[in-house]
């Protein structure tokens, strides 16, 4: 395990949950890729550990509802990445329809514009954001390369 997981270990303690060997190694795949996984991609790089894949859904709903996570679902899919500690806490998602990649979007300026446009929404509907999830869809550069290539 070469990553220091006693934040959340703590975290999971003081919650009353246990955090087993299997759930850090689920966690430790989402904290090391650098894509989002999906439920059959997590279980694939750790059952070699003897991990079944209902631990896998198991601990990811844990997961999610601690916070840990973010689930981004698209075409009955579901992709987790970190929501705490992200490298990227705040950025838009494109989803390519042609081959189903989910890449992150982080640019400054359009995070600067993404604030405002939460702040408007809180001030004018007299709301509190908490989370969003921006999904743009389209092709990506690859696809849009390979499109090219057959016209």
């Amino acid at each position: 395990m070469d990553k220091d997981l006693s934040f959340y270990k703590k975290l999971f303690k003081k919650k009353g949950y246990k955090f087993t060997i299997q759930k850090q190694l689920i966690l430790l795949e989402i904290i090391n890729s650098n894509t989002h996984l999906s439920v059959k991609e997590i279980y694939e790089r750790i059952k070699k550990n003897n991990v079944g894949i209902a631990t896998v859904y198991r601990s990811l709903k844990l997961f999610n509802e601690l916070n840990i996570i973010k689930e981004i679902n698209t075409n009955n899919i579901s992709y987790y990445e970190m929501k705490i500690f992200s490298k990227k806490p705040l950025h838009i998602h494109f989803k390519c329809s042609k081959c189903n990649d989910v890449i992150d979007i982080d640019d400054r300026n359009l995070n600067l514009e993404f604030i405002k446009l939460n702040k408007k929404v809180e001030k004018e509907s007299n709301v509190e954001v908490n989370d969003v999830n921006i999904m743009l869809i389209g092709l990506c550069d690859k696809c849009k390369a390979n499109k090219k290539c057959k016209d």
